[in-house]
């Protein structure tokens, strides 16, 4: 008993609509009621759509300050706050994948023998991650390692090393801070300092990277550019640690700014919010967060005219997109039909079940490809496959066993094909397969190799692992060949292995 799969065959001639449901409401409308009905939609949206433009920005420009400082520059902050977590936030996690990699905790716990080992595990961290220095402090001897070697002992009391005596008794697993490179003292760098424990919980050392204050600020020069606001970094006593080319006010305290100076206790004292002041005739709009990986706060701010500015630059172009879009809607509507059209045709070139090409498909391909054939006269072959005892299965499992074991079969023909070659539902459990670029020998082989890759696995159907055998006819491309005769030869040579006992390929 044979299965086929059904696709929906638009015949010639036809009008696509008439296979669409509703047709005979639109046919019933005509093609000039159609076009009536596209264009007063689109004129109304067009209209509607100006209207309300022109009208809210002309009744509604405080509004729109507002929607500025409550919207714009709080979604600034946000998309420049996932850039610094991609750019500068990835230092402190390049450190918690250090501070909990085992090797660093066993090699300390294991008495710090091999240096080499772990000035080789920094040099690779700096190198992969690209970043200015890594380092790691034992806290059993107070060595400081770096990818160059032992640099020197941190000690209790030197300045210079108090960095390393409060981030090991932080209470937070890690700091940030800016000082310069033990290995580079006129580099400016800014560290990321995090706390090693070992596997009782306790700390065993301080490891790290860094990166240069001047890479830093290249990043926040580049958010400025980008998004054409000041952005810089504040830390909780008001001072500009971070910022681009230069200070966005030419200090480094916002309580020196005029203006911000008058709310600098206020900005600090929330962790986020949105503000405005006035300073050297102009009115900057303000949007601040707390930026916890950091404990640094992110300032953005842009001065207001500029921000109106884009706002009509955005009014202008809601009104372009607005006439664009209503051209397109009418375009679009008259294609629709055509659409639905060529929709439903690639529909009807896919065998449902398998997801192979099906016969209406195929057939077209096939006569194509003895065309290239002819043609070239390069060697190809062609597989018809059948499933052995295919009824005994339906019948003893079902009709939906059966569909299961022929999308099974289905997809392990084509899991065993090139990008090159094309398969097909030819009918029912049949499956026909077009070998390019393939001699007749080397076709038989893999005719073999299809036939064993299915017998060598089971579907799983009621609990039971069945078993699919099937029976191969092969033949060879001829240059006189029809697509007719072609399969002809492929059948019949099928038949020869379906006589011949089955599973089993046969040559025609």
């Amino acid at each position: 008993m044979k299965i086929q799969a059904e696709a929906t065959v638009v015949p010639a001639g036809t009008d696509p609509a008439a296979v669409v449901p509703g047709a005979e409401v639109r046919a019933s409308l005509g093609v000039t009621g159609r076009r009536r009905l596209v264009l007063m939609l689109g004129m109304l949206l067009a209209l509607g759509f100006l209207a309300n433009t022109l009208l809210s920005y002309s009744v509604s420009k405080r509004e729109i300050q507002r929607s500025i400082v409550e919207n714009e520059l709080p979604l600034t902050s946000d998309t420049i706050y996932s850039e610094i977590q991609k750019d500068l936030i990835r230092p402190v996690f390049v450190s918690s994948v250090m501070a909990g990699d085992t090797f660093v905790r066993d090699w300390v716990l294991q008495g710090e023998r091999d240096v080499p080992a772990m000035t080789k595990f920094l040099g690779e961290i700096r190198t992969r991650y690209g970043t200015f220095t890594s380092f790691f402090v034992s806290e059993a001897t107070r060595n400081y390692y770096h990818p160059d070697g032992v640099l020197r002992r941190v000690e209790q009391g030197s300045e210079r090393d108090a960095w390393y005596f409060r981030s090991r008794d932080l209470d937070a697993p890690y700091e940030i801070n800016v000082d310069s490179d033990t290995a580079s003292p006129d580099t400016l760098t800014v560290f990321v300092n995090y706390r090693v424990f070992d596997y009782a919980g306790k700390t065993v050392g301080v490891t790290g990277v860094g990166l240069t204050v001047d890479t830093v600020r290249r990043l926040l020069s580049g958010y400025q550019q980008r998004y054409h606001r000041g952005v810089y970094f504040v830390d909780r006593s008001g001072n500009i640690v971070l910022y681009g080319d230069q200070p966005s006010h030419g200090t480094l305290r916002i309580a020196d700014v005029e203006g911000l100076g008058d709310i600098a206790h206020e900005v600090l004292a929330r962790d986020s919010g949105s503000y405005q002041y006035r300073e050297g005739g102009k009115d900057f709009l303000l949007n601040v967060r707390y930026v916890p990986e950091l404990d640094w706060y992110l300032f953005v701010e842009k001065v207001e005219n500029e921000a109106l500015a884009d706002i009509r630059r955005t009014l202008y172009i809601n009104l372009l997109i607005c006439a664009l879009v209503t051209a397109a809607v009418l375009w679009l509507s008259s294609l629709t039909l055509g659409g639905y059209q060529r929709r439903l045709e690639q529909m009807a070139t896919t065998d449902r079940l398998t997801g192979l090409l099906n016969r209406h498909a195929f057939e077209i391909m096939l006569e194509h490809a003895v065309a290239e054939v002819q043609r070239s006269r390069r060697p190809s072959a062609v597989l018809l496959i059948d499933i052995d005892h295919f009824k005994s299965l339906n019948d003893r499992y079902g009709h939906l066993a059966g569909d299961r074991m022929i999308e099974h079969v289905g997809a392990l023909i084509r899991s065993g094909l090139r990008a090159s070659d094309m398969a097909c539902r030819w009918g029912g459990e049949e499956f026909l397969v077009v070998l390019k670029d393939c001699a007749a020998d080397d076709a038989r082989q893999r005719a073999e190799t299809l036939r064993a890759l299915i017998g060598a696995s089971p579907l799983s159907i009621s609990g039971a692992a069945v078993t699919a055998m099937v029976s191969v006819g092969v033949t060879a491309f001829a240059t006189d060949d029809t697509p007719v005769r072609l399969v002809d030869r492929a059948d019949r040579a099928l038949y020869a292995a379906k006589g011949a006992g089955r599973d089993r390929v046969e040559m025609a």
